[in-house]
């Protein structure tokens, strides 16, 4: 398996809240959870911490045991960074720091996948291109993205900064709740909520290509409508997911106030790696 990674802050940001890393046959990528200045979390380190925490513990787990479940090696490093906080936050706050988790694990005969929140994975396989999303995330956060989103507010009015203030608050409601959605944060059992599958590497249905994306990457489809799946897979795989993220970074300038394309955030962090397997496998 070849991989090609690429991870990049926001323009307007000063840290990357995503994570990326490739070790071994273990693939995985990280989105931290943003929050509005004003919105108590019950921790002082941030996403940024936290995602580097996660993926090092990931790493560390995968290391030690590569033959670990994904959801178990997920929960181990959700129980190892609960105790990196060192007693000083608040961790039954349901607004505590959080993160997708997207992993692809090669298995020489198949890969093993997991997608927990809106990382989705992308994969090319027999005639077909897979996608594997989480979309109760999505579902679940509809109405208030909705009322965020309404009208043609500025990305950075005062108006649009006190709707995500408050919608935040309210998302925070729904956060590993059974009627809600699940993500990465405090409590290890989410981990065994998530999207998970086997796809095979021989046979006329194997998987050729894989990405694992952010969603400030996947944005390239499902937000600005650039090209579909395949045509991402494409652009990964003959530039380069540094040159993915350049096209959102245009898409994102070419609408700067979010009117044509109504979104949260001006910029945001963008993370793609791509899986390339052996053309050989039959």
């Amino acid at each position: 398996m070849q991989v090609r990674l690429a991870s990049e802050p926001a323009p307007d940001r000063a840290v990357n809240e995503d994570q990326g890393f490739a070790v071994g046959g273990l693939v995985g990528v990280l989105d931290g959870v943003s929050v509005p200045d004003g919105v108590d979390t019950g921790c002082h380190h941030g996403a940024a911490w936290y995602v580097q925490r996660l993926a090092d513990h990931l790493v560390t787990g995968y290391r030690r045991d590569p033959d670990t479940p994904l959801d178990q090696l997920l929960a181990e490093a959700i129980s190892a960074v609960r105790g990196d906080h060192g007693n000083q936050c608040d961790l039954g706050n349901p607004g505590t720091v959080a993160s997708t988790v997207c992993l692809l694990k090669n298995a020489d005969s198949h890969v093993d996948y997991f997608v927990l929140a809106d990382s989705p994975l992308v994969l090319d396989r027999g005639d077909e291109i897979q996608v594997v999303a989480d979309d109760r995330f999505e579902k679940a956060v509809a109405q208030l993205r909705r009322t965020v989103l309404t009208g043609d507010a500025a990305l950075d009015s005062t108006e649009r900064i006190a709707r995500m203030r408050t919608a935040t608050i309210e998302k925070h409601k729904l956060t590993n709740q059974p009627h809600g959605y699940w993500i990465a944060a405090a409590n290890p059992s989410a981990a065994y909520e998530a999207v998970t599958g086997t796809a095979p590497l021989h046979g006329p249905d194997r998987v050729r290509r894989a990405a694992l994306l952010t969603d400030g990457a996947s944005a390239a489809v499902e937000q600005f409508g650039l090209f579909d799946w395949a045509g991402l897979l494409d652009v990964l795989t003959d530039q380069g997911p540094y040159e993915l993220i350049r096209q959102v970074r245009a898409a994102e300038n070419a609408d700067h106030d979010g009117h044509a394309r109504p979104r949260y955030k001006r910029h945001d962090d963008a993370t793609a790696a791509l899986c390339l397997f052996e053309e050989d496998q039959t």
